[in-house]
């Protein structure tokens, strides 16, 4: 069952936080990195969940105690809705160096059709995307659309749920929110930029 329910998109440090919350809440964190690795069922699922069709979520997230990242962000009111209980996570950053991250990470994969093996996984972004802004591909409107998103977190879930973090906030906030010890460790920094457009052999 999940405890934390990340409304924060991609690129606001949702990597780092699925580090940090597996290590605070001793259990799995699911991110866009999970549906790589369970295709098969995970990407049905969640075209099912942007069409507005049925999912059985506990099925889904059996073995999971967080969820961060796209695509549990773009349905986050669902969750947050099946799972009462769980705090909402909202990550977030500066809009304008959100665009300049997504735009050339992210954004870059989703907008090639790729190969035939990835074909079921990026018809699902596609969804996805066309759920959080019909023209995401556009600063302006991408942009917009982040604002608007985080906006709409922030007025619909109760302070006493509400977790909102930005990189470089640290530990602290996670730890107050779930009530555990800060741990004597530094917080975890992955998936950067750079790192991501090394990893795709871009630079």
């Amino acid at each position: 069952m999940l405890r934390v329910v990340g409304a924060g998109v991609g690129r606001t440090g949702t990597s780092s936080l699925q580090v940090a919350l597996e290590r605070l809440l001793g259990g799995r964190c699911y991110h866009m990195f999970e549906v790589f690795g369970h295709a098969e069922e995970h990407v049905p699922a969640w075209r099912a969940a942007y069409a507005g069709e049925p999912v059985d979520w506990d099925r889904l997230f059996d073995g999971y105690v967080a969820a961060v990242d796209w695509p549990a962000a773009g349905r986050w009111e669902t969750l947050a809705a099946r799972y009462p209980d769980a705090l909402v996570l909202l990550s977030t950053r500066d809009p304008a160096d959100w665009w300049a991250s997504a735009s050339r990470t992210i954004f870059r994969v989703m907008d090639e059709e790729p190969p035939e093996p990835m074909h079921a996984w990026w018809e699902m972004t596609q969804a996805m995307m066309a759920a959080f802004d019909p023209d995401w591909r556009h600063e302006a409107a991408a942009t917009a659309a982040f604002v608007r998103h985080n906006e709409a977190v922030r007025a619909a879930v109760p302070a006493s749920r509400l977790v909102e973090w930005r990189p470089g906030d640290g530990w602290e906030p996670l730890c107050s929110a779930l009530g555990v010890p800060v741990p004597d460790e530094p917080f975890p920094h992955r998936n950067s930029t750079d790192e991501f457009r090394t990893l795709m052999g871009w630079d």
